[in-house]
């Protein structure tokens, strides 16, 4: 990303959550002329100026379902990374409207207002829950990413690329079950499961900003990036964190939460049997049909028969000494474990 990125000016919607926080720090190790940094959180903005200094950081305090504010944050801006979004899903199950909200009307008006000040490219971050959604957040966040295909289908012409990364869950993310597991086992407590069968998608931050940058390199309008990944239980992953922290492999098995699903999406069947190859990625070009669907029927507008979806039950599993290996490559599950105990952390 280096080349292009040389000299610009770059916005992230969210700039103070976990994968915007590492986005700048990316952006900054490269020539970028300036990063702006939106998000409603002036709290962390603060700590993030001083943990940064850096003057070629800029803070916009403000929320992007406020379209003046986002049109006011991407003047004069080349990129756009929308990462702004509310993320948890049993909140979402209790306030679906503050999903849409947040998530469909904040996320067009970052594209009305990247297309009205003529930015280059916007790349907005979906979820796995987006694929055969059934709680709110994964509707909210489908509905974010038809809202990004329809702009580009419908504006062919527009200088603005805009795309769509997908991906599962990120692991010590803000929400991510790893760090709840950690605090559990740090106050004594057995780590809580909802059902020790369920599978997840294992990512860590540093692969999903690759993702964003693999999608600002080489994206088209209404493509959507999927980044393939191992997956493993939950059981797997509290007995993993035990065996890290040297306690007893047990769990306290709570029951699935509102709008849980058993497994994971993260590209459908129909989408895959139009998908390009890139090897750790899924490039899903936009269905670019107009509404004359019967001209496509007459030339016959044949794919190949549809491949199974790609799930967490049935991508690669992980072992448990997977798990743990791949738990000790994060920088937050070692400064945990010098803390705990140093050997442990070796």
């Amino acid at each position: 990303m280096t080349s292009s990125i040389t000299g610009r000016r770059v916005l992230i919607s969210g700039g103070t959550g976990s994968f915007g926080r590492t986005m700048v720090r990316r952006l900054l190790a490269q020539d970028v002329a300036e990063v702006r940094v939106l998000s409603r959180d002036e709290a962390k903005q603060d700590a993030m100026r001083r943990q940064l200094a850096d003057d070629r950081v800029r803070y916009y305090v403000g929320d992007v379902r406020d379209r003046d504010t986002v049109l006011l944050a991407s003047r004069g801006v080349d990129h756009v990374f929308h990462a702004a979004a509310l993320k948890q899903v049993p909140s979402c199950e209790f306030f679906p409207l503050e999903a849409i909200r947040t998530n469909v009307l904040g996320s067009a008006n970052v594209l009305e207002a990247a297309d009205r000040n003529e930015v280059g490219s916007v790349v907005v971050l979906s979820t796995d829950k987006a694929v055969h959604p059934v709680n709110a957040m994964g509707m909210s966040k489908a509905l974010m990413e038809k809202v990004v295909q329809a702009y580009a289908r419908n504006n062919p012409g527009s200088g603005t690329v805009v795309s769509c990364v997908r991906y599962g869950n990120v692991m010590y993310s803000r929400g991510s079950v790893i760090p709840l597991f950690i605090e559990q086992i740090k106050a004594g407590r057995a780590p809580t499961v909802t059902d020790a069968g369920m599978t997840r998608f294992l990512m860590s931050l540093g692969e999903s900003v690759e993702l964003v940058e693999h999608a600002f390199a080489y994206a088209r309008s209404g493509d959507v990036f999927v980044r393939k990944a191992t997956a493993c239980t939950i059981g797997d992953l509290a007995t993993a964190i035990c065996q890290l922290f040297d306690v007893p492999a047990k769990v306290d098995v709570i029951g699935v939460r509102h709008g849980e699903k058993q497994d994971e999406t993260l590209a459908s069947r129909e989408e895959l049997s139009r998908a390009q190859d890139f090897g750790e990625f899924f490039r899903v070009p936009m269905d670019a049909r107009d509404l004359n669907y019967a001209l496509y029927v007459s030339e016959g507008d044949l794919r190949p028969d549809p491949t199974a979806d790609f799930t967490s039950a049935n991508a690669p599993r992980l072992t448990v000494p997977e798990i743990v290996e791949l738990l000790r490559t994060l920088p937050e599950v070692r400064a945990e474990l010098a803390l705990r105990d140093p050997v442990l952390a070796c």
